[in-house]
């Protein structure tokens, strides 16, 4: 019996067969399951800790009622809230289950088999499962000090080359392009060559408290360049991660020809409506970016005090060396309540990845950091 569900695996398309799945973060519940610990830290998803906004916990309890009918399956007032907050056109929009939806349809729309997709190492590891799953073949940049090298990367395009993807601010490393360099890029890339650039936590890195003082807006070139896409998300800055909601925006034809394969009903009511709701709130964000600065700040200054490199960043998270027994390190957090992101898989075997949480959160981590690495610590 089992040779005979075994066998669907040769049947299945190639670029799927050779896939690993995505590693999620591990969640609270299987760590409370494991070792028995209530007390627990996750750090490990890029998660907003201040939890849901007021206004959207209210705004989706009045929407409970309606939940026998379909969503609005063209997502009218979220676009249109959207293309009020960009000013772009409600037409320029393609909503999705989370960013990695959008660059999902990205792919599908321009990639066949053979086709090659340009990307970063260290980048997002959706870009290469998307690729495979799709039938492209992945080329994968070396980087240059843990970010994109976008000159090897110009390089790179050739006749095959479909589709490049560009993270900014990257994930899992924090780096950055500013803005020239990034629009020099694009203006060089050949207009058969979709540009992606991921800006899932451009809220973040906009903030000027963060230091990156050059960080560009992609979404100011989309009338310039029309092979251009710009992603977003609510999973990070807004904290809807749980409802899963992103979108891009890009010229009409390409969002006409993403929204011919968009699936149906792709982004629930609640979603939508938590969405519309986020972005009239103003002072949730402000104190989610506040909270975000202050905890960078905290993180930063405690990776000094422990004698620890680690990679500057503008997002919400940042990279940390621990040495070469870093998936020991992360083990033994976890026996310590704390949550954090291996990132071997990545070619970063040395760091573990830790997402900025409130300050209480900040200090159990480094606490028990401290502790895990035997070095005296205290905030």
């Amino acid at each position: 019996m089992f040779n005979r569900f075994q066998a669907f695996d040769a049947v299945a398309l190639p670029g799927v067969q050779a896939l690993s799945p995505y590693q999620p973060g591990k969640p609270e519940s299987e760590l409370k399951r494991e070792y028995g610990i209530e007390h627990i830290t996750k750090l490990a998803s890029n998660e907003n800790p201040l939890g849901c906004s007021q206004q959207v916990i209210a705004a989706v309890g009045a929407a409970l009622s309606n939940l026998t009918r379909y969503p609005d399956g063209a997502g009218f007032m979220l676009k249109t809230a959207l293309a009020d907050r960009h000013g772009v056109e409600v037409e320029a929009i393609t909503l999705g289950s989370g960013s990695s939806e959008v660059i999902e349809l990205v792919a599908r729309v321009f990639v066949a088999p053979g086709d090659e997709v340009v990307f970063s190492q260290h980048a997002f590891a959706m870009y290469p499962i998307i690729t495979q799953a799709v039938g492209g073949k992945a080329i994968e940049v070396p980087a240059k000090h843990w970010g994109h090298d976008l000159e090897v990367m110009l390089a790179a395009v050739n006749k095959k080359t479909r589709l490049i993807f560009v993270a900014n601010p990257n994930n899992p490393t924090g780096t950055w392009l500013e803005r020239e360099g990034l629009y020099n890029f694009i203006s060089r890339v050949p207009e058969r060559v979709v540009v992606v650039i991921d800006e899932a936590y451009f809220e973040y890195a906009s903030d000027p408290a963060m230091g990156a003082t050059d960080y560009p807006n992609a979404m100011q070139w989309l009338a310039e360049f029309p092979n251009l896409v710009v992603t977003r998300t609510f999973s990070k800055a807004f904290g809807l991660a749980g409802l899963r909601v992103g979108y891009s925006v890009s010229s009409h034809i390409i969002a006409d020809l993403m929204n011919r394969i968009r699936p149906p009903f792709n982004v629930n009511t609640p979603a939508q409506v938590a969405a519309v709701s986020v972005l009239e709130d103003r002072q949730y964000l402000q104190q989610s970016l506040a909270t975000n600065v202050a905890g960078m700040a905290q993180m930063i200054a405690g990776f000094k005090q422990l004698k620890l490199d680690y990679i500057p960043s503008i997002g919400n998270f940042v990279c940390v060396e621990v040495g070469d027994g870093a998936g020991v390190v992360y083990d033994a957090l976890l026996r310590q309540g704390v949550i954090v992101r291996p990132v071997a898989n990545y070619a970063m075997p040395r760091h573990l990845r830790v997402s900025i949480g409130t300050e209480n959160e900040n200090t159990h981590f480094l606490n028990a950091l401290a502790t895990v690495l035997g070095k005296e610590f205290a905030i």
